[in-house]
């Protein structure tokens, strides 16, 4: 009797091989080189009479080669060096056989493989990148088994911000991330890892260019220090630039004003420095450098430079100052120093002598000096000067100021108006005396009812003002006056110096008034408008009106006893006026006007009489004739 007591079959996994499908193609890195990896399977039979054992693969006889073991077991040990890809999920059957009476014993197991990515790719890299904007990027993976876990790098640190999809037998990952300036020329990788198997894992990398405005760092020369920077040394600037791509352009700046390059003022600029030689106190402020590339324009950081000088004055002119006798005066001399001035030295000189005024009579506050100062007598008018010292040296141009024996400006005389319309009018006037100090004219439009300066200008030069807008004059005072409208405004002229200004002018041709329509016009005042000549002759013919007065009362007061003269010139009158020439009647006309009323006064109490006289004052001349 045949019997076939049992059937074990063993494998022992020495290596796991990633393994390849045809036509596959070289990794783009291999991390691990291992030897050529294999498997070994065993099978067990004991039975008698004594079995043969067969490994078949997929049905197919793969090997039958057994060995006698101890005792009764025989023993199939099938090495199989090169597992593919392809004997994924194969059968493998160990298969004992001892007669043909009896049906073979088999074993079977089914082939299970971890495998490696077959590949991993990052899709449609973009290049370049544009700093600080955010990009999504994806990466796939095929062929591992498990499905392939991704992880992103950007160079050794890793990048957790991704969204990871599976399907079928496809990974694939979506990072998010935004790249900045220090990332250009960094590697992005992509690794795909079976999850199982550690170090079996594909990967990729992208090396990333991005682009960006320049970034612009201003600094010192190595050499100098910044706080010991005086008049006449040389200093200069570095202006340090990253970008990508390159600078085209490099601009100096200086208070926010472009630098150019002039070896005559020197200033020179060389590739990226700027140097400034025998620096002035004007070259002190903000220096900036900007560099532009094709993705903008950066200006650098403020770099405040400090250039140490002397005591200057703050003014180049001399001053005038301008005192009455005995009249305390506080003269400020003020001075522009880096660092301020530490003590101030002051001097009088007049034409017979120079002398050092005492520190005891002025006083400093910061770089302003405060001489106090009384001119008793003549020889304390004449020229003070001072000058200022700090830690860089003593000023070398004094500060000057001319002390006068002064009054109040003379009031400004023959004041006209020229080109008037209805919406200017130009005032000119001559100059009074100054009062020995620089004067200026000031002009104002003053409201003759409430006294409110309407309109004020000035001219530094010259009484000449021109007053435009007068329509708008009126109209602004209705805004400000309590009872109703002031339409009428009066122009005034003063003169102003150092101790104040002088006496008003009022310009007499100026008489401004609003018509119906509002507008303002400019005319002239009836009693304003009257010169002293024409005064004159009114005045005259007044006195002339009344002595003309007196003597016809006194020819009235005389017609009772003259009646019958003045009887006589009426009747010559009328008959000289019937038979004279054109000439006569001319003179006798006046004559007859003459004595009108005259004339009168006899036709009113001797009527009765006319007719027996008439004769006798034919023959006597009109004596008020001329």
């Amino acid at each position: 009797l045949d019997d076939l007591r049992g059937l074990r079959t063993e494998s022992n996994i020495n290596y796991a091989f990633p393994g390849k499908l045809p036509g596959e193609q070289p990794e783009r890195k291999q991390r691990n080189a291992n030897p050529p990896p294999f498997r070994s399977f065993r099978s067990l039979v004991s039975g008698r009479p004594q079995p043969s054992v067969k490994w078949l693969i997929n049905g197919i006889l793969v090997d039958e080669q057994y060995e006698h073991n101890s005792g009764d077991v025989i023993e199939n040990r099938l090495l199989w060096p090169a597992i593919q890809r392809s004997d994924l999920n194969s059968i493998f059957t160990c298969q004992a056989t001892n007669t043909l009476l009896v049906e073979p014993k088999e074993s079977s197991f089914v082939l299970d493989l971890h495998l490696k990515p077959l590949s991993v790719k990052i899709m449609n890299p973009q290049t370049p990148l544009v700093a600080d904007r955010r990009y999504e990027i994806c990466c796939e993976s095929v062929g591992s088994r498990p499905n392939a876990i991704i992880t992103w790098y950007k160079g050794k640190r890793q990048l957790r911000r991704a969204k990871e999809e599976i399907l079928n037998n496809t990974t694939r990952s979506e990072l998010s991330f935004v790249p900045t300036t220090e990332d250009d020329g960094k590697l992005i990788t992509c690794r795909a890892e079976n999850p199982n198997v550690t170090g079996l894992f594909l990967e990729t990398s992208w090396k990333i260019e991005v682009v960006y405005p320049p970034i612009v760092s201003l600094r010192l020369g190595s050499t100098l220090s910044a706080d010991d920077i005086k008049e006449g040394d040389d200093v200069y600037f570095e202006c340090h630039v990253q970008a990508n791509p390159p600078w085209r352009k490099l601009h100096w700046l200086h208070d926010g004003l472009m630098i150019t390059h002039n070896a005559t003022a020197r200033v020179i600029r060389s590739n990226q420095s700027l140097v400034l030689q025998k620096v002035t106190r004007n070259t002190s402020g903000n220096y900036s450098c900007s560099a532009i590339n094709a993705e903008g324009e950066t200006v650098s950081n403020q770099l405040a430079l400090r250039v140490k000088y002397a005591p200057v004055c703050a003014t180049d002119r001399i001053t005038i100052v301008g005192a009455f006798r005995s009249e305390a005066l506080q003269i400020a001399c003020e001075v522009q120093a880096d660092p301020p001035p530490r003590l101030f030295n002051w001097r009088f000189n007049n034409s017979g002598e120079t002398l050092k005024i005492a520190k005891e009579r002025h006083v400093k506050n910061g770089s302003v000096s405060l001489l106090h100062y009384t001119p008793v007598s003549d020889q304390d008018y004449g020229t003070l000067s001072c000058w200022g010292q700090n830690e860089v040296g003593t000023q070398e141009h004094p500060c000057f100021f001319q002390v006068v024996l002064a009054g109040l400006p003379s009031a400004v005389k023959n004041c006209s108006i020229n080109n008037q319309t209805q919406h200017s009018v130009e005032v000119q006037c001559l100059a009074g005396y100054d009062g020995g100090l620089p004067q200026i004219f000031t002009l104002e439009v003053i409201s003759t009812r409430t006294g409110r300066v309407r309109y004020n200008v000035t001219n530094p030069d010259e009484p000449y003002f021109l007053v435009e807008s007068l329509e708008n004059l009126l109209h602004y005072g209705g805004a400000y006056d309590d009872i109703g409208d002031d339409n009428t405004l009066k122009a005034v002229i003063f003169a102003v110096n150092q101790k104040g200004r002088s006496q008003g002018i009022v310009v007499k041709d100026f008489y401004l008034e609003s018509s119906v329509e509002n507008r303002a016009v400019l005319t002239s005042s009836p009693l304003d408008s009257i010169s002293p000549i024409l005064f004159g002759v009114l005045l005259t013919l007044l006195v002339l009106c009344f002595v003309i007065f007196v003597r016809v009362y006194y020819i009235k007061a005389t017609a009772t006893s003259t009646t019958t003269t003045i009887t006589n010139v009426g009747n010559d009158l009328v008959s000289n006026s019937k038979q004279g020439s054109n000439s006569k009647q001319d003179t006798l006309s006046k004559t007859h006007t003459r004595c009108w009323g005259v004339e009168i006064e006899l036709r009113s109490n001797r009527s009765q009489q006319y007719s027996s006289r008439q004769q006798q004052a034919s023959q006597q001349p009109c004596q008020h004739q001329t």
